[in-house]
């Protein structure tokens, strides 16, 4: 008696786990397509921006910066041929490049620069002096 009091207990057990455990089974998945483009080299890798706004693809012997926005390649930046892997790192702003063939690690900076019209605001100093704006986000 004991035996069927057992079974028949794991047998409950097993019945009301699988209707209270949710089971996330989805009927169908839609995929669409949002851009497809063309490229003039072989990629190798990609890697997205923090924001999304940029795709860094690896190419033998360098990078293409492709601009979301502009739909286009924005910048390329050259590299050694070895490299084949790439990840960016958002909180540091750092595409981190790996060579699995001659077993070397790259740190590249990436710093954004912008363009702020000026056009017919007074200044002091020259015209055509360069500005940096630094920005602090480390509030204490």
């Amino acid at each position: 008696m004991k035996k069927v009091a057992r079974k028949f207990g794991i047998f409950l057990f097993v019945i009301i786990s699988w209707v209270l455990v949710p089971q996330f089974i989805y009927a169908e998945i839609d995929l669409t397509l949002i851009k497809q483009t063309n490229l003039d080299v072989q990629p190798l890798d990609t890697a997205t921006s923090a924001d999304g706004k940029l795709i860094f693809v690896l190419a033998r012997g360098e990078i293409l910066v492709y601009s979301i926005a502009e739909g286009k390649v924005a910048n390329r930046i050259s590299i050694d041929k070895d490299f084949d892997r790439v990840t960016y790192a958002g909180k540091n702003n750092v595409l981190i490049l790996t060579s699995s063939s001659s077993k070397t690690l790259k740190i590249i900076q990436v710093d954004f620069i912008y363009n702020i019209a000026l056009d017919g605001l007074p200044f002091k100093g020259p015209a055509d002096a360069v500005v940096t704006i630094a920005v602090f986000d480390d509030y204490q």
